[in-house]
């Protein structure tokens, strides 16, 4: 794998913006990762992985509008860029080759 920089937290955070956009910010990735692996995510570890992810340039991000249910802050939006996209397709491709050569009687230990 060329991309070896995307650790495994980055990958699932990308993967969430992905599922996400267009309302794709860290409140609502911290949810959706909760949501999906069942365990508790701060939003300080979803900022720090999505500002890293933006500077591999990975993801970009514009401040959506001033909301009052936010006190009139605004949401810093992400989305996945075209570098961020083949990072992930490239990721998938290795991962569905590994699992793709697992033995099926080696499942079958796992039981």
């Amino acid at each position: 794998m060329r991309r070896s920089d995307l650790g495994e937290f980055e990958e699932v955070v990308l993967l969430a913006v992905a599922v996400l956009v267009p309302k794709a910010y860290s409140v609502m990735i911290a949810e959706e990762l909760e949501r999906e692996t069942g365990q508790n995510v701060s939003t300080g570890a979803v900022h720090a992985a999505l500002q890293r992810l933006e500077q591999k340039g990975y993801v970009t991000s514009v401040l959506g509008e001033a909301t009052a249910e936010r006190g009139g802050r605004r949401k810093r939006l992400f989305t996945v860029s075209a570098l961020g996209g083949r990072v992930l397709t490239e990721v998938r491709s290795v991962r569905n080759r590994l699992w793709d050569r697992i033995v099926p009687p080696t499942l079958l230990e796992w039981s």
